[in-house]
């Protein structure tokens, strides 16, 4: 339990995060956790995983990819179609009733992806050279 003689008593108060305003200073940091599934669309698992955690501050989405190009892990999400977009609002519109502001982490995974997740073929990068 933190208090006024904790090493960080201010660690749940209020703070203004360039104007968006965090009811406490704890940030969820992003996690791959694929519960995606393979159709890669948010889905009450993953609605249920971040409003249990909604008193944080802020949280910050797992790794969401931006298109079919940048897929590159199994079973996460996306947000390059419509219904994608519509299955995050549903998650994202849970957190807003609980007032927690939420910030999506965009991915795209270039060169770190395999070619089975482009059908054989090379992944999309900016560059050709090989990771090691």
């Amino acid at each position: 339990m933190i208090t006024a003689n904790s090493p960080s008593p201010r660690l749940l108060s209020n703070f203004a995060l360039h104007g968006l305003a965090l009811r406490n200073r704890v940030v969820m940091a992003p996690l791959t956790r694929a519960r995606a599934g393979r159709e890669l669309m948010p889905n009450d698992l993953m609605a249920e995983y971040y409003t249990q955690r909604s008193s944080a501050g802020l949280i910050i989405s797992e790794a969401t990819s931006i298109s079919e190009q940048g897929l590159g892990w199994v079973d996460s999400p996306g947000i390059y179609n419509d219904a994608q977009e519509t299955r995050w609002r549903k998650i994202v519109a849970a957190l807003h009733a609980r007032s927690t502001p939420v910030f999506l982490q965009l991915w795209h995974c270039g060169r770190a992806s395999h070619s089975s997740f482009h059908g054989g073929q090379p992944a999309v990068s900016a560059s050709a050279i090989k990771l090691n």
